[in-house]
């Protein structure tokens, strides 16, 4: 079992950063490796596929509407995922939700990731 708690969302400004944070605990070592990303729902949408990437290391993913802007990072000795959000926009608004699964493929659909955390809200105000 893996267990991921987010933390750091909050209100910010059109045009300014924002880091959320997904701290994993339980067997995030195991094999295959664990990929971990970030997906968002806001008001009357569907999921959308944020980022992603492995634990192991190598390239991450990204969603068409962040790309350029957001990057996601990890640190082993934390054991934390972060998401820095750069030049936020108004559509960013949403809830952010850290989501794991274990694999090889940095795989986007909400479907096939296994655990997720509670989830942490983005305001953004023009």
């Amino acid at each position: 079992q893996v267990a991921l708690v987010e933390s750091g969302g909050g209100l910010v400004q059109t045009g300014d950063s924002l880091t959320l944070s997904c701290v994993a605990s339980g067997r995030i070592f195991s094999r295959p490796p664990m990929i971990l990303g970030w997906f968002r729902v806001a008001p009357g949408k569907d999921r959308e596929f944020v980022a992603a990437v492995k634990w192991s290391g190598g390239s991450p993913s990204y969603g068409d509407s962040v790309k350029g802007r957001f990057n996601i990072s990890r640190d082993d000795a934390d054991y934390t995922v972060y998401l820095e959000m750069n030049n936020v926009k108004l559509e960013d608004a949403a809830v952010y939700y850290c989501a794991g699964r274990q694999g090889t493929l940095l795989t986007t659909t909400p479907q096939s990731y296994t655990y997720w955390g509670q989830g942490t809200r983005v305001t953004v105000s023009s």
